[in-house]
């Protein structure tokens, strides 16, 4: 559903072309200081207008209706709303009876007997994911002195990022997209975070992970490279009375609980499914397949602007892991 967390719950609204999009958050302790200028950082992370991204340009300016007085947090739910100033809604009406390939247009259809909101994709489309980057704003705060490191890693099957840009500048003029992998390494996380069994951490970091769009695989530490080393390779040794290991192959999380260690993922985001390139695809008013030419505002590689969205999300999963890992303290 909408909602998730347990004590620090999430819970995002919001269609791409209504009247705004946003989150309420439950959970979150009083007297923590908040204001408008926290968010700036993480929501330029997110904005439009580079190279790759689409035309479609937001003040994305986040109005705190509740949970916050005089500068911290009241205890009460927060919550955070951002207004729709710029849509084209009528870019999206062929899209009724021909749905893109690779998006939720036919399956949101099906699910929701045509009451969706198929404008821009509605409910599904990437807008929603100022929730969760605001969201994690919040958890950041809540996690303290845990420190993010979020880098693009690979483009469209390329590593030198030297050759990122003229990746980006073909597949612009293509009017095609590219996929890329997005590396997330978390420092500072204490030991003890995670529930198991359906609760240990990569679980529920995988969980939120995958809620975003485009997300297509989840790997941490070593990940599926492991298979090329013997169990006595992959092992990380403890070298100190800290926990310190020599190596991190299994990402900082042993039996689904961190270990003191960095914790280490990477996270691929397919090639955007809006292209510009005309599709082949089936046409339900004229029952046959036919010509699909989208149009409209779409990024070229969404994974530039997803980048703080992950972050978002392993701060979001964290935040709620230390609230309840502290919840057994006396």
């Amino acid at each position: 559903m909408n909602h998730i967390g347990r004590l620090f719950q999430v819970n995002i609204y919001g269609e791409s072309h209504g009247g705004g999009v946003g989150v309420v958050l439950d959970g979150v302790k009083p007297g923590l200081e908040l204001s408008k200028e926290d968010f700036d950082y993480d929501l330029s992370r997110r904005k439009s207008g580079g190279l790759g991204t689409t035309p479609r340009i937001e003040p994305d300016e986040v109005i705190i209706d509740s949970g916050v007085f005089n500068g911290y947090t009241t205890g009460a739910p927060v919550c955070l709303r951002f207004l729709n100033t710029n849509t084209k809604s009528k870019d999206y009406t062929n899209l009724v009876y021909q749905p893109r390939p690779s998006h939720s247009d036919w399956v949101a259809r099906e699910k929701y007997d045509g009451y969706n909101d198929y404008r821009g994709g509605g409910h599904f489309s990437g807008r929603i994911t100022l929730g969760v980057v605001s969201a994690g704003v919040v958890a950041k705060k809540i996690l303290g002195n845990v420190r993010f490191e979020t880098k693009l890693i690979n483009l469209g099957g390329e590593t030198d990022q030297k050759k990122f840009q003229e990746i980006l500048r073909n597949t612009v003029a293509e009017k095609d997209s590219v996929g890329g992998i997005v590396s997330i390494k978390i420092k500072g996380v204490p030991v003890g975070l995670g529930e198991p069994y359906f609760d240990s951490l990569e679980s529920v970091i995988s969980h939120l992970l995958f809620s975003v769009g485009g997300v297509k695989g989840v790997e941490f530490g070593k990940g599926f490279e492991g298979v090329n080393l013997k169990g006595s390779q992959f092992n990380d040794a403890i070298i100190d009375a800290n926990g310190t290991t020599k190596t991190n192959n299994n990402g900082g999380i042993n039996g689904g609980i961190s270990n003191g260690n960095e914790i280490e993922l990477k996270v691929f985001v397919k090639p955007t499914p809006s292209v510009g390139v005309p599709q082949d695809t089936y046409n339900f008013k004229d029952g046959e397949v036919n010509q699909l030419v989208i149009e409209g505002r779409h990024d070229a590689a969404i994974v530039l602007r997803a980048m703080v969205v992950l972050e978002a999300c392993c701060a979001i999963a964290l935040a709620d892991a230390k609230l309840i890992a502290e919840a057994y303290k006396k």
